[in-house]
């Protein structure tokens, strides 16, 4: 049976953290949906500060496990602790959706949208003073989208729709991230810009977990990476992760392993953004 979510899920709150405890730790947890096993015995735990790449296919899981790990979606066994707490409506989660989950028509500017993780942190019952708007202003500054703040969020290009998620999550002043495809679409530019941007944040102690499936810049730019197919195949860093057996366990048929140069290259099939 699914675990029902807490009565609070919906509305972020403030939580204490329990002392020494990581900021993330999973056990044992499994999601099943009318028979169909989503993810299946996932044990991990992260500490603050670290950032790691989740790769897998389409279909392995990677937006089950972050919508879990959010308190928007139910599971069926296990344990998910967020700073020793369980999850559902803590304020120190942002969620960065794929950005084709995102509705860009809706009549909204930069500055809503990164003023909405500010309503977070203040409560439903609070209305943002002169200094709440200083810090949205600082939050744009950080992410260099201040000249970009009175834009129509349609109007943005990729990279900046992200940034300019990443901007709602420091107002929200948020310790850890959890972005689903958040390089997918963008050039390496953008990449860049958004990568210079968690470096920043990991220095504050900010966790984060990406979702991606560029092998090579999830091997270079994260010291920690998980291999995922509904089940962890693999997890540490990237070398011991990255090994031939492990990519075909994980994406089978999808992926050819060409030597090139002394290298084992990944060549895989073209992906969507879609994933579950």
């Amino acid at each position: 049976m699914l675990k029902k979510l807490q009565s609070n899920a919906i509305f972020p709150h403030h939580v204490q953290h329990q002392p020494e405890t990581p900021i993330l730790d999973v056990s044992s947890l499994s999601v099943v949906y009318d028979s169909i096993v989503a993810l299946d015995n996932i044990t991990f735990r992260l500490e603050a500060g670290q950032r790691m790449a989740v790769i897998g296919p389409n279909g392995a899981g990677k937006t089950t496990l972050f919508k879990v790990i959010a308190g928007v979606l139910p599971y069926s066994s296990g344990q998910v602790r967020i700073g020793g707490h369980t999850p559902g409506g803590h304020i120190c989660i942002a969620y960065l959706p794929q950005r084709s989950q995102v509705d860009w028509r809706f009549p909204v500017n930069v500055t809503d949208v990164v003023m909405m993780g500010r309503i977070g942190k203040l409560g439903l019952a609070h209305w943002p003073g002169r200094k709440d708007w200083r810090f949205i202003q600082q939050c744009l500054a950080e992410v260099g989208l201040e000249d970009l703040a009175g834009r129509q969020i349609s109007e943005l290009s990729g990279g900046q729709q992200q940034r300019m998620f990443i901007a709602r999550a420091l107002a929200q002043e948020a310790e850890l991230l959890l972005m689903d495809e958040p390089f997918t679409g963008l050039d390496v530019t953008s990449q860049e810009d958004i990568l210079r941007i968690l470096d920043g944040l990991r220095q504050r102690g900010v966790t984060v977990l990406a979702s991606t499936h560029d092998l090579r810049l999830a091997s270079e730019k994260f010291e920690q990476v998980m291999l995922l197919n509904r089940r962890i195949i693999g997890f540490g860093c990237p070398a011991d992760v990255f090994t031939s057996q492990h990519l075909m366990d994980a994406f089978g048929g999808h992926l050819r392993l060409v030597q090139s140069g002394g290298e084992t290259l990944a060549i895989g099939d073209a992906y969507c953004e879609e994933d579950r």
